[in-house]
């Protein structure tokens, strides 16, 4: 399945789409690089006006990891407006490469 192009809802993050973007990450409780990945993510939606950062904890949602291929954890998803997934990176991202991405998707 091909996930990019993909659209996510606010009933599926269980938070609402940012105005601009949305950084999705999913998360594991006894992830090292996950906790590193919240604040680089938190900094970033901090910095850039319409953006937000919405965590899912990835073992209380396993139908949504199965359906978009999450294998590993950090895994981030840059999200446009309407909600469509334009960016995937596993592992823990540089918060230079999430501004990047962000400029994918706005």
């Amino acid at each position: 399945m091909q996930v990019h192009g993909r659209a996510l809802g606010a009933g599926e993050l269980g938070a609402e789409l940012g105005e601009r973007a949305t950084l999705v990450q999913f998360s594991s409780a006894f992830c090292q690089p996950c906790r590193a990945t919240r604040r680089t993510l938190a900094e970033v939606a901090a910095m850039v006006d319409g953006v937000v950062h919405v965590e899912i904890d990835a073992e209380l949602h396993l139908g949504l990891v199965r359906e978009l291929e999450i294998v590993k954890t950090p895994t981030v998803l840059v999200l446009d407006r309407e909600g469509r997934i334009v960016r995937k990176a596993v592992g823990q991202p540089r918060k230079a490469d999430v501004i990047v991405a962000l400029g994918h998707a706005m």
